[in-house]
């Protein structure tokens, strides 16, 4: 599918436009335009696909959302973001949502209405209320929150009331502004009957539309990952490995999870599927921040290109952007910046890098759909094999300041990211490098 061969670019639109912190409710602002102007240095870059996080009316950082219908007041209009997706397919990059159906904040019409009219409202079921106990802000009823934050209000997802305006947001999408697939926020805390049931709504409209999962835990979700649920789920395990492998130089670390999910033995979880892979994203320390060592930026990339799953880049990260997720309500603030304040000459190396990468990656189908085998593995150097159909890529890493020699096999090949022909029992590796070799 077309997801499985994308590179993706994570825009979380608030930030990136310099949103005000707090929905006043007033006049619109018209800050999509902070977003459209950077289309052909997004183009540029290589990346086919965007995901923006949450921009429904909300009440401050989107996932407390308070009209499906409309996008935030502080980004646009609906107008204003059609003209925005509008530019995004000229440009042939396609757009994916973060679907947030798990809650919503407590402006959200219908919570409101339950407030103002308790037991008579009809949507009081569409929550789960016990009007015999009362909420922090003495709603004079109680409610259930999402993980404790009683500033999002969980939905009842059994309502057919709710059920049918998440269908009925989800098809205006989909007919309005053309989008390509939803992230959905929270997966892991979603019945999993919900997955089949969305799949159907969006089956009306879209054949290939792509469905993806956020999922923070390490339980096995393979299930869920099947033509009539999910296409994805995020990677976490691979991120978490990935940045802790690299700053304790045990390159074991990341190998063991590539091998549990992705392996080909009969307990690998993920084998023939392609989890969303990030280094980082608008919740997690930024990957520039998060490296004790700079130097191994460019393996971290490499490893992500070339391991199975779906890339993607979060806003800003491809030029070195830094920050330390913190403490306390506004501990993502140093994540979410406005993209206008990044320094795009901070690593011109590095972005050229990402761009290599995502020529690659698009270009090669064993990325997308090859099978993953370890062939050489010590704590600071690695190589592992992406085949398909014949085609064979041999991915090797040196995080360590000595050189490296890496034996696979009696061939020729071709490194893809730098045309270096080296027979691949002889392949070099010097201080800090990585190489993708073709066998010709």
């Amino acid at each position: 599918m077309w997801f499985d061969e994308s590179c993706f670019y994570q825009i979380y639109p608030l930030g990136y436009c310099g949103a005000e912190k707090e929905n006043d409710g007033g006049a619109v602002r018209r800050r999509f335009c902070e977003i459209e102007k950077n289309i052909p240095s997004i183009k540029e870059a290589g990346f086919n696909a965007v995901l923006f996080n949450p921009l429904f009316e909300s009440e401050r950082h989107g996932y407390d959302t308070t009209d499906l219908f409309r996008v935030d007041r502080r980004l646009g209009d609906n107008a204003d973001f059609k003209r925005l997706t509008e530019k995004f397919r000229a440009a042939g990059i396609r757009v994916v949502l973060d679907g947030v159906f798990n809650h919503v904040g407590r402006r959200f019409f219908a919570f409101e209405e339950v407030r103002r009219l308790r037991e008579s409202s009809d949507k009081k079921d569409w929550f789960f209320i016990d009007f015999n106990g009362d909420s922090p802000y003495r709603d004079g009823f109680r409610y259930e929150g999402w993980e404790g934050h009683m500033e999002l209000v969980r939905l009842n997802l059994q309502n057919d009331g709710v059920l049918d305006h998440i269908a009925r947001a989800v098809r205006f999408w989909i007919d309005e502004f053309g989008i390509d697939g939803l992230r959905l926020d929270v997966a892991y805390l979603l019945p999993e009957w919900f997955f089949e049931w969305l799949r159907r709504v969006v089956k009306e409209r879209r054949q290939d539309f792509f469905l993806m999962g956020e999922v923070i835990h390490g339980q096995n979700f393979a299930k869920n990952i099947t033509p009539d649920r999910l296409d994805s789920i995020t990677d976490y395990e691979c991120y978490k490995g990935l940045t802790s492998a690299l700053n304790s130089d045990n390159l074991f670390e990341i190998e063991h999870s590539l091998e549990r999910l992705f392996g080909g033995q009969p307990w690998c979880l993920y084998t023939g599927k392609n989890l969303f892979s990030f280094a980082d994203n608008h919740d997690v320390t930024r990957a520039f921040s998060a490296l004790s060592d700079k130097r191994k930026v460019y393996a971290m990339y490499a490893i992500l290109y070339a391991m199975p799953g779906i890339p993607c880049v979060y806003y800003g990260s491809e030029y070195g952007a830094e920050g330390v997720k913190g403490g306390g309500a506004d501990g993502d603030d140093a994540l979410r910046p406005r993209m206008d304040g990044i320094d795009r000459e901070k690593v011109p190396a590095l972005t050229a890098f990402i761009r290599k990468l995502n020529e690659i990656r698009r270009r090669e189908r064993a990325f997308a759909y090859g099978t993953y085998e370890k062939c050489v593995l010590s704590n600071k150097y690695m190589c592992f094999k992406r085949e398909c159909g014949g085609e064979r890529i041999y991915c090797a890493f040196n995080i360590s300041d000595g050189d490296v020699t890496v034996r696979v096999e009696e061939a020729e090949g071709t490194d893809l990211l730098t045309g270096e022909i080296r027979n691949l029992n002889d392949i070099y590796l010097p201080p800090f490098s990585v190489k993708y070799f073709k066998k010709n």
